[in-house]
């Protein structure tokens, strides 16, 4: 007969994930293995997080990449999006100084394996945070890029989209653009 499966306190899993090489997410005590990317995946991330920095220069908002933890306080969440800003001060959940409460803006690029979980229980997650005003969903092949607006009293998340290389995604929870020509900037090869 197995062993049954023991469940995690927060504070365990906060202390081997110090200590870990590998990043985990975390809900209800359990611990979940976040697997590598894609050399695509790593371009669009890096082009974005240029993008975004060298638009928020001198502003009350910054763009943290891939290590930065998120806790989602609503339902225990934690995990790593691929870029998140917050604009005004970060608020962090301890000393430590390595999770954050309270994003205006997450971006997740998408992969074959994880889409479905980012389009759905970990974007229900996301809907729940106070703070967040926008979730920005972007698609390694096709060129596609969707941006989720947070509506005003109650009216839920509106969508834009943008597919063309010669398209630019307004984020106007932080006053940027995303132009998708530069998003994917390398991820095609001379074929787009």
């Amino acid at each position: 007969m197995s062993e049954p499966h023991r469940r995690l306190s927060l504070e365990e899993y906060l202390a081997l994930e110090r200590q870990s090489e590998a990043k985990h997410e975390f809900l209800n005590g359990e611990i979940f293995a976040m697997t590598g990317a894609s050399l695509q995946h790593n371009r669009i991330v890096r082009n974005v997080a240029g993008i975004l920095y060298s638009q928020l220069l001198g502003r009350p908002c910054e763009a943290f990449i891939g290590d930065m933890r998120l806790r989602v306080e609503a339902t225990g969440l934690h995990t790593y999006p691929d870029i998140v800003v917050v604009c005004g001060e970060p608020r962090l959940t301890d000393a430590e100084l390595d999770t954050l409460l309270n994003p205006t803006l997450i971006v997740e690029v998408l992969s074959s394996s994880t889409e479905a979980y980012d389009r759905g229980k970990k974007f229900a997650h996301y809907r729940t945070i106070e703070s967040l005003a926008e979730v920005v969903l972007i698609s390694q092949e096709p060129v596609e890029v969707e941006r989720f607006s947070r509506q005003p009293e109650g009216g839920g998340w509106l969508l834009l989209e943008a597919n063309r290389l010669e398209d630019r995604l307004p984020l106007p929870s932080i006053g940027c653009e995303l132009p998708l020509a530069a998003v994917y900037e390398r991820v095609f090869g001379e074929s787009h």
